[in-house]
């Protein structure tokens, strides 16, 4: 995160972050969270912008965690 947020680095992915492998997880439609070396493999093909990666893996993880205590959408009614 220092070398990300503090020294602003553009190509950092932090493969053992939980966030980004559950975003990850997410975003690609797998099962399970992928191991760090297959994340990293990965996340080559985002190089040099695999901060940004980053970014949006949390978000997507960060918005499906919000989606389970709130979902968005129409109500569903009850009879």
């Amino acid at each position: 995160m220092l070398l990300m947020f503090r020294l602003g680095r553009p190509d950092v992915l932090p493969v053992d972050d939980f966030g980004v492998r559950k975003g990850f997880a997410i975003a690609f439609n797998k099962g399970e969270l992928p191991s760090p070396k297959e994340l990293a493999a990965y996340g080559a093909r985002w190089q040099p912008y695999r901060t940004v990666a980053s970014w949006y893996l949390w978000r997507v993880a960060e918005r499906a965690s919000a989606r389970k205590v709130m979902p968005m959408g129409p109500a569903e009614e009850t009879s």
